[in-house]
């Protein structure tokens, strides 16, 4: 899950060298914590913070397959 998070992110932001995620596992709910470069945390949550939206979307969505739960922190 981790690779396919920063694998969306890096596409989205100008300075992908920038872009650090964080994995904090529990017993049920796994959270991310990405951090990116100045400048770009406007990219990653978009208008109205509808990529992010989309981004946290899909974690949940694949995160529930598994039986768990994700939570994705956006950070600058």
């Amino acid at each position: 899950m981790k690779e396919f998070i920063e694998t969306i992110v890096k596409a989205l932001v100008d300075q992908p060298d920038m872009v650090k995620l964080t994995e904090i596992q529990g017993e049920r709910t796994t959270v991310y914590e990405l951090h990116v470069g100045e400048g770009d945390l406007g990219k990653v949550i978009g208008k109205h913070g509808q990529t992010a939206k989309s981004i946290r979307t899909l974690i949940a969505a694949i995160s529930a397959k598994k039986g768990k739960r994700a939570v994705l922190e956006i950070l600058e």
